[in-house]
């Protein structure tokens, strides 16, 4: 099996299947992701989740700021589960999500855990990370926001944020308030989207 080009071991795709199948059945009672993307969900999820481990294939320690339906956080544990190293910090305020998401980290064996808190407070309860993701969550300032606890003064700390076409504004933005480092990774998913790496934080105002 390939995701995005890349060849994934039996052992993950077994993971990701089963996380698909849990995900479909679960998606039948509370709202994970948008009802219209679930009949594309390797593709548009899936596939696009992986891409955050695939472009930071090392065993670290992540957080997954709002984790919703486990994108890219759970996904990244499955992949982490291969390396037998690393684990992923999944931060989830909304109870069922919450359950759903300890659900798939246990059944799929992935390297994770939730934290059922907000994320302003999710900080004290982690401690340090090399890396920190999230999706669909909020625009660049607001993440780079959240992500300041973990970043500032923390040159090895990384951040990958998927966004959409309309990245470019958010990063004008973002750097009316901060300085940091930037590697833009073009989507292999979604033409127009991109996965901003953000490191070196630092805070202008």
């Amino acid at each position: 099996m390939e995701l995005n080009g890349l060849r994934v071991s039996r052992e993950t795709q077994e993971r990701l299947q089963h996380f698909s199948a849990l995900f479909q059945k679960w998606a039948k009672t509370i709202n994970l992701v948008a009802p219209s993307t679930l009949d594309d969900l390797w593709n548009r999820h899936i596939a696009d989740s992986s891409q955050v481990f695939q472009i930071h294939p090392k065993p670290v320690i992540w957080a997954d700021l709002g984790s919703g339906g486990g994108f890219p956080g759970v996904i990244t544990a499955i992949f982490l589960a291969e390396l037998k190293d690393g684990w992923v910090h999944l931060v989830e305020s909304n109870h069922k999500k919450a359950a759903f998401l300890r659900t798939a980290l246990r059944e799929t064996n992935a390297r994770g855990s939730v934290h059922s808190s907000r994320i302003e407070d999710a900080h004290a309860e982690i401690g340090e990370c090399g890396a920190i993701s999230a999706r669909a969550l909020a625009d660049l300032d607001r993440l780079l926001e959240y992500s300041a606890p973990w970043m500032l003064g923390e040159k090895d700390c990384r951040g990958f944020f998927h966004k959409g076409r309309d990245y470019l504004r958010e990063i004008d933005k973002a750097r009316g308030r901060w300085e940091f480092d930037l590697l833009e990774h073009s989507s292999a998913v979604e033409q127009e989207s991109v996965i901003l790496e953000i490191s070196n934080l630092r805070r202008l105002v």
